[in-house]
């Protein structure tokens, strides 16, 4: 099998083709993992996805747990902290709470949604006096740290006999062979994996799906929190951005009082949310905008608000910015892109920003469908 692309959705189909037992190149035209795999927080936010998405979060979530004794990856079983600054936001929670009741799909024992009182919020984070509600443990989520999670895979991965070629642009794909700038390789099976750049070699199918570039304004910074944050933290604003949430009616009624109160930060596309990793720096973000390209001059009233709103939440001076960088994914009409347009050539992405999430249960279900034999 050939995979295009070595973004944790290429990464997680040499997996599950390596341990069905194939042989497996990885090609990518990069020199080492740049992309959406490594520009992001790190949450594995199973939790808030809905439908498909939520099918493949409780599939990825053991594969992340399994690489992470087996290959050493850095992981947290810290769930999520959703933090309600105001009661129209404690009402999606309970109404996300309800729906779900006490089982969970990717576990006995625990349901997906805790609610929290103001007190049990503030006991956990270290927010600024009087700032919660109320909110809510999302005890299933995981974090991992983007900056070693995708380089720690390809290490395993080539210890268990992938080949990765760095460095080597695809140009043509056909069934049964892959042309590259650096020689033709033949392949049973074709997976492209390309996220965003699926249009420089499927433009029909990205044109079709209305698949788009999504650019990201996010930041690393020293915040100076009086305490560690235990868990990654979502705000009023990520419940309109994650299907479970903002499919609900509460959500609808959060949105309109958002939008009406806040049209800068909500003309921003924003999703206040936060990860620390485990130097103690915190991953600040973010905002979105779309387009075919995405300017790579970045505005920085974007980061000025994101900044404002740090220290507003966390009761901190300014934090001090460490890096600023652009994300960029795949934004589509659908959670995922997953079709076969010739025979044994696979195009597979996350196209809503949840790769790091899906992924690995996404690569599972493809190549299930691909090697597994239908039982009789």
């Amino acid at each position: 099998m050939v995979v295009v692309g070595s973004g944790i959705v290429g990464l997680g189909h040499a997996l599950a083709a390596i341990d069905r037992g194939l042989s497996v190149v990885v090609v990518d035209r990069a020199a080492a993992l740049h992309g959406a795999s490594v520009r992001n927080f790190g949450h594995l936010c199973f939790t808030p996805q809905g439908g498909l998405a939520r099918e493949f979060a409780a599939m990825s979530r053991p594969i992340w747990l399994r690489l992470a004794a087996d290959a050493g990856l850095w992981l947290r079983e810290s769930g999520t902290v959703v933090v309600a600054r105001h009661d129209d936001e404690l009402a999606v929670l309970r109404e996300l709470a309800d729906e779900r009741g006490n089982a969970s799909v990717f576990g006995p024992g625990l349901p997906d949604v805790l609610l929290l009182n103001a007190a049990e919020v503030e006991a956990r984070l270290p927010l600024a006096p009087d700032t919660a509600v109320g909110g809510a443990l999302l005890p299933w989520d995981l974090q991992a740290n983007p900056r070693q999670a995708g380089t720690g895979l390809v290490a395993y991965l080539a210890g268990r006999g992938v080949v990765f070629r760095y460095r080597t642009a695809v140009t043509v794909v056909r069934p049964g062979r892959v042309t590259t700038s650096l020689g033709a390789i033949d392949a049973g099976t074709v997976i492209v994996a390309v996220n965003h750049d699926i249009d420089q070699l499927y433009p029909e199918v990205a044109l079709r799906d209305g698949i788009r570039r999504c650019g990201l304004d996010m930041l690393r910074v020293d915040a100076g929190l009086r305490a560690p944050l235990p868990a990654p933290v979502l705000t009023g604003w990520s419940l309109l951005r994650y299907a479970a949430f903002a499919e609900l009616p509460a959500a609808v009624r959060l949105g309109e009082r958002l939008r009406r109160e806040y049209p800068a930060l909500a003309e921003l596309d924003l999703n206040q949310m936060y990860t620390q990793l485990p130097d103690g720096s915190l991953i600040v973000g973010d905002t979105h905008y779309r387009g075919a390209s995405v300017s790579p001059f970045q505005n920085e009233n974007a980061f000025e608000q994101l900044l404002q709103l740090t220290a507003e939440l966390f009761g901190v001076p300014r934090p001090r910015v460490l890096e600023r960088w652009q994300g960029l994914y795949a934004s589509g009409r659908d959670d995922f892109l997953i079709d076969e347009p010739e025979p044994g050539v696979h195009l597979v992405a996350a196209t809503t920003g949840i790769g790091m999430t899906t992924g690995l249960g996404l690569a599972e279900h493809v190549m299930a469908s691909i090697c597994d034999p239908i039982p009789h």
